[in-house]
């Protein structure tokens, strides 16, 4: 499995698929296909599959382990559930080994102690909730489930339902059951998980997206959610999802966050990158390129 040892803490990714995903030129909406040739890592098998023309995406959650505590950030799409609408599609009824992957890094579902979801989109809290015959319930029974108060409030009482509908069902099964169960804890940016492990706003692709950045003296990484889809972003970072409900909040967070990660030599840890999965962003001329890590096994072989 893909892990990583970054400071005092241990992360591993658990996946719930690597397929190939949107076109570019669909996901993102003004995209140059001249970015492959300028930065032939981009066209790499990795991250494009050029026989389809699709991009590879993964769907996975990062396991932290930290200070005794197992915390799994977003919990991807879930099986079983109805996504019919033709945007969701690729999520429609699923049957992916999930919890078999987590139980290969060693973690039953009651073994998790934090679910922390960045955002309340379809592929970031699925397993949330499992179906047990009769009703949706919590995956994760002995979790204090995490969201930002503002992203839980944006798609009960605020605009979200209207932005995009499509996920309205996503919220009553896989969102509430945690609410009504009693294990939703919401917090803010500023609040911390465990020691160095810190919410951050990164508003834009939702307007309450949040992040989870660690730092120690040994190093440090970010879940960054989707203010990446794509390494296409930190290439072009002018460039945004069509999924984006703020388009400028969505490019000032990535900036903001490519010079972090720059300064700091922080891991990157997106949601939905192939293979390696998570890497470094270094400067390079007036920009930035993607440098892929090394996982734990890779280096060990």
């Amino acid at each position: 499995m893909t892990s990583f040892t970054v400071g005092q803490a241990r992360v591993t990714r658990i996946e719930e698929v690597l397929e190939r995903g949107f076109r570019p030129d669909f996901l993102f909406p003004g995209f140059d296909p001249d970015l492959f040739a300028r930065h032939p890592i981009l066209a790499g098998a990795n991250f494009y599959d050029a026989a389809s023309g699709s991009l590879m995406s993964s769907i996975q959650s990062w396991l932290i382990r930290i200070g005794g505590k197992t915390i799994l950030v977003d919990t991807c799409s879930g099986n079983g559930k109805a996504r019919a609408l033709p945007l969701f599609q690729r999520f429609h009824m699923l049957d992916l080994p999930y919890l078999d992957n987590l139980a290969r890094a060693g973690v039953a579902p009651e073994d998790v102690d934090i679910v922390f979801i960045t955002h309340l989109h379809v592929d970031h809290v699925g397993w949330n909730t499992r179906w047990d015959g009769s009703r949706w319930i919590p995956t994760f029974p002995n979790a204090r489930y995490v969201f930002g108060l503002a992203e839980f409030e944006h798609w009960t009482t605020g605009e979200g339902p209207k932005l995009f509908p499509e996920n309205v069902a996503v919220i009553e099964d896989s969102v509430m059951p945690i609410v009504s169960a009693g294990l939703a804890s919401f917090v803010e940016p500023g609040d911390e998980l465990a020691p160095g492990l810190t919410v951050v706003a990164a508003p834009g692709h939702t307007l309450n997206q949040l992040n989870l950045v660690y730092e120690s003296t040994s190093g440090g990484f970010v879940c960054s959610a989707d203010v990446f889809h794509q390494p296409i972003q930190i290439y072009a970072p002018q460039i945004n999802s069509r999924f984006c409900e703020d388009q400028d909040a969505a490019r000032a967070t990535r900036a903001r966050l490519l010079r972090y990660l720059a300064d700091t030599g922080s891991l990157l840890m997106p949601i939905h990158f192939g293979p390696p999965h998570a890497g470094f962003v270094r400067r390079e001329a007036e920009g930035y390129r993607f440098e892929p890590a090394i996982p734990l096994a890779s280096a060990a072989a």
